[in-house]
């Protein structure tokens, strides 16, 4: 009889926890519609895809382009953006350059730029920035000139930019500065003329309008993304890239940038 009741109660156990653990495998990516679109077009990527040239990324960053979180390098997110981008832009070679390191803030990216970042000629740079400075109750002075200049670093080159402002997670947004930090990054992205991609607004959709829990998306750790998370930030980012590089293409008048857009 007592096994009886412990089997009932392992079947019950069973019933409540399955969905839990099955709901990161079936979860659909989605994201609202305007962050499939970049700010500013990507010229730099449009000339080298329209003239079947490799494509080389870098995306540098802190623990979360590192990719803490994630089951191995391998879904981290730059790596799945590598997949995305190969699907999107056919026939042509893209590789994706992971130049994360965890625990560093701005100025630390900023000293390691000419050997992670300018050595590796890269056509675009993805910069995730702001979350230590936040954590670290750093404030926000002088923020906003270290964006400048890095952005200007990366420019002079002639590589496009796309800024990446924190993630949506318990740690982060209990900080007073998380959503003044948000906001001085999309400043200082319209006064340089790149683009952001809003990290903070695709997660707060999963988390507000989705209503999907935390634990879904967010490690254990309450600060860092997933495997599912880091997937469906490369298949949203990747979406915008291919569009702003089609848009730059069709501005240009050069031939238009063929691809099969792989579905959310």
């Amino acid at each position: 009889m007592l096994s009886g009741l412990a089997c009932a109660a392992a079947a019950l156990c069973a019933l409540v926890i399955m969905p839990a653990e099955t709901t990161a495998q079936t979860l659909a990516c989605s994201s609202p519609s305007d962050l499939d679109r970049l700010d500013q077009p990507l010229r730099r990527v449009a000339q080298r895809v329209a003239a079947r040239q490799p494509l080389t990324v870098v995306a540098i960053g802190s623990s979360s382009t590192a990719g803490a979180g994630a089951s191995s390098s391998a879904a981290s997110y730059p790596s799945r953006l590598e997949i995305e981008l190969r699907e999107r832009f056919r026939n042509h070679a893209v590789r994706v350059l992971n130049r994360g390191v965890g625990g560093e803030e701005m100025a630390d990216m900023l000293a390691r730029f000419d050997k992670a970042v300018l050595a590796e000629q890269p056509d675009l740079v993805l910069w995730q920035l702001g979350t230590n400075s936040v954590l670290r109750d750093h404030g926000l002075a002088g923020t906003e000139a270290l964006i400048h200049q890095g952005v200007a670093r990366i420019k002079a080159t002639g590589a496009d930019v796309v800024l990446i402002d924190p993630q949506f997670a318990p740690k982060v947004i209990v900080k007073a500065d998380a959503e003044r930090m948000v906001e001085l990054i999309g400043t200082a992205a319209k006064m340089d003329n790149v683009s952001v991609f809003h990290r903070y607004v695709l997660m707060r959709y999963w988390s507000k309008v989705r209503q999907i829990p935390f634990d879904t998306f967010v490690s254990p750790d309450g600060l860092h993304m997933n495997d599912w998370s880091y997937a469906c930030v490369a298949n949203v980012l990747g979406a915008a890239i291919y569009d702003a590089a089609t848009r730059a293409t069709a501005v240009a008048g050069a031939p238009h940038v063929q691809s099969v857009t792989p579905a959310h």
